[in-house]
């Protein structure tokens, strides 16, 4: 799967559960222990929405603090939903992925960042999922595609706190299972 294509449908999956989002769930808790319902779609959305400056080669600096704080407003699915038009956008701009992006990890390969940004939209798909008690089924060739380019650099990412440490499942469970649980999730919860 194409890296573009992979990132628009991981998108795809997130933005499904956000229209699902009832009036009372936003407040409502998430696998993400930190995070409300609205606190992890302000986190996706706030991501969205830098992505364009990073793709075009803007530092974080020149970003600034426009972004920080609540990024969703009185309408967040309308604010999500701007904020990934935006970066689908900016990702599928000819020559996109070539360069380099200013991230908080110093200069990364755009290619690495789109696999980044994919990731978080599917594993954060599946936690919003949860959140609000819909179908955690995600597109099985995202998160094998997900998981091929997450399981090789699990090792390097712990201790950062970025994800729990891995939680045990059989070798043969779905992608789907092996990849949260790789990132901290218990699938059978």
């Amino acid at each position: 799967m194409r890296l573009t294509e992979a990132y628009e449908r991981a998108q795809a999956e997130f933005d499904r559960r956000v229209r699902r989002v009832g009036a009372g769930q936003w407040s409502a808790p998430t696998p993400c222990t930190a995070w409300s319902v609205r606190d992890l779609v302000g986190h996706l959305t706030a991501e969205q929405l830098w992505a364009p400056h990073l793709l075009r080669g803007e530092t974080l600096a020149e970003v600034g603090d426009r972004y920080d704080g609540d990024v969703l407003g009185e309408d967040p699915v309308a604010a999500w939903e701007r904020a990934a038009r935006g970066a689908r956008e900016a990702f599928a701009a000819p020559g996109a992925l070539e360069g380099t992006v200013h991230t908080s990890g110093g200069p990364t390969p755009a290619e690495e960042y789109a696999r980044q940004m994919t990731l978080d939209l599917a594993v954060h798909a599946w936690d919003l999922a949860r959140g609000i008690a819909a179908d955690d089924r995600l597109d099985e060739e995202v998160a094998a595609t997900v998981y091929g380019f997450v399981a090789p650099q699990i090792d390097g990412w712990q201790g950062l706190g970025i994800f729990d440490p891995p939680v045990e499942v059989a070798r043969d469970a779905p992608v789907q299972d092996r990849l949260v649980a790789l990132l901290g999730r218990d699938p059978a919860r």
